[in-house]
């Protein structure tokens, strides 16, 4: 929508093709319905060194349309942006549908053809040009082709890698996708009865056959499946690689600004002023909100039913320790129906990163999640298609 809009705004005549009934699915459901337009991260060569190795590659690109325009982009047009927590910026409204909204009417402007319900069949191109798209409507021809068919990540909203199948039917090297910024299937019952909950500012550690590898602070989400949310969407990739060199467990620290000795003390106070109640109730004011009925039945040999003045040393010290380790056992990563972000794609070295035309077919444009570029969540990811498709929409 945004290199159509963008080349129709330059007086082309556009004719956008999509297989789905209607326009924008993908984007109606991102960051759960509210979307996570961009980050609003003011440097941009720190911005860009959340692409990874791709920084280099992406940095024309983004000076002619980076973060900065995005926001100027949507309130310019009458929908402004709000920042939250890990400078992820959102619609004011809180409305994914009204980011699609701002874009709909932007191909209006343009007069851009749009053509629902027509699927891409196949891409004809001779002696290094494409010629036409073969569809379940009939031939198209165009000067230009723009490709921006999303990867395979929810596949639901139609995202099924139809383009890199094309890519590759083009010359084009496509490395094959795996889902990356994904969730986290666990095989503990105790993160499963808590759907829905927010462990808040807790420290993740992973460990791989019981070796340290890595630890993450932040929120954690808790769904029916296992583990969710930003501070675990981002190191999935690095899980992956664990879960290549062995069995892979965790541990959740609820109160990672105290160590253990600060912790008992602080459990300590709360149990002193609670003597006469049970530890089930007590335990209520030391555990995240809802959480406490599902945390306390990890502790097997306390009885919940017991008085606060007959809980031992001992028994005192299991429940610290256990609000510093909370046991975790990792399954594996949950797939493309549930993944964020997939990565694999066209290699970026047949891409010219000023234009984002390919260098194996002189009429071809290539955007978004077509592109091979690993970023995390927070809004990386939409900067990188409202990026690509401006410039796209610009050159074609």
């Amino acid at each position: 929508m945004m290199a159509a809009g963008r080349a129709a705004e330059r007086g082309k005549r556009v004719l956008l093709l999509e297989k789905n009934r209607y326009l924008g699915e993908k984007l109606k459901i991102s960051g759960g319905g509210r979307c996570n337009v961009t980050n609003a991260q003011e440097n941009e060569h720190l911005f860009l060194s959340h692409y990874g190795a791709s920084a280099g590659f992406l940095h024309s690109s983004f000076a002619q349309f980076g973060m900065s325009d995005t926001f100027s982009f949507f309130t310019s047009r009458g929908l402004p942006l709000i920042i939250e927590a890990g400078n992820r910026a959102f619609p004011e409204t809180q409305k994914a549908l009204d980011v699609f909204h701002t874009l709909e009417t932007y191909l209006k402007k343009g007069k851009v053809d749009v053509r629902a319900k027509t699927e891409v069949r196949s891409v004809i191109a001779k002696e290094g040009r494409i010629e036409k798209a073969i569809t379940n409507h009939g031939e198209f021809s165009a000067t230009s082709y723009i490709l921006s068919t999303g990867g395979k990540s929810h596949p639901e909203t139609g995202s099924t890698g139809d383009g890199f199948a094309w890519l590759k039917q083009l010359g084009h090297t496509v490395e094959a996708p795996t889902p990356t910024i994904v969730p986290l299937a666990v095989s503990n019952q105790w993160v499963k009865a808590l759907a829905g909950i927010t462990l808040p500012d807790v420290k993740i550690t992973f460990f791989v056959n019981g070796k340290k590898k890595l630890s993450r602070k932040g929120n954690i989400l808790c769904a029916h499946f296992g583990l969710t949310g930003p501070t675990i969407l981002n190191v999935a990739d690095k899980v992956s690689d664990m879960l290549q060199e062995g069995a892979v467990t965790a541990e959740i620290d609820l109160y990672p600004a105290l160590d253990l000795g600060a912790l008992d003390k602080y459990v300590t106070t709360i149990f002193d002023s609670n003597k006469n109640k049970t530890l089930k109730n007590v335990f209520k004011l030391i555990a995240p909100v809802g959480s406490s009925v599902a945390l306390l039945s990890l502790v097997k040999k306390i009885d919940p039913e017991k008085k606060i003045h007959d809980i031992t040393k001992e028994e005192r010290k299991i429940i610290v320790n256990l609000l510093k380790a909370l046991p975790v056992t990792i399954k594996g990563l949950m797939g493309y129906d549930r993944a964020v972000v997939a990565d694999g794609g066209l290699v970026i070295k047949e891409i010219d990163g000023k234009t984002m035309r390919s260098k194996i077919c002189e009429n071809l444009f290539v955007t978004g999640d077509l592109l091979h570029i690993k970023r995390p969540s927070g809004g990386y990811s939409l900067q990188l298609c409202w990026t690509t498709g401006y410039v796209a929409g610009s050159f074609a």
